[in-house]
């Protein structure tokens, strides 16, 4: 499996809309457009905080006042996914 960037919209705590397209971690704009296409709404605008987040943990999130248009879910979640990459491990004791 390739990478990709995993599109989600939210509502209520539910997952009401999602797509898996192919990406890569330096530009995830054009998937972004693409799936915001598939979802038939306006692409969000991209702040300084997406920026932050997207470089930080490879994921951010848009509120409904990042669309030009009127969209019907709490938020749009975009969030990279490496198959290959190490997996992260707990420090937590208990998970031992």
């Amino acid at each position: 499996m390739a990478t990709a960037l995993w599109v989600r919209a939210i509502r209520h705590q539910r997952i009401v809309q999602q797509t898996v397209i192919p990406c890569t971690r330096i530009d995830p704009t054009d998937a972004l457009e693409k799936a915001c296409h598939e979802f038939d709404i306006s692409v969000p605008l991209w702040l300084e905080k997406n920026s932050f987040d997207w470089d930080e943990f490879g994921q951010t999130r848009f509120l409904p006042d990042a669309f030009m248009d009127e969209v019907h879910f709490d938020r749009l979640e975009i969030e990279f996914i490496d198959p290959d990459a190490p997996k992260k491990r707990s420090r937590d004791p208990r998970n031992g």
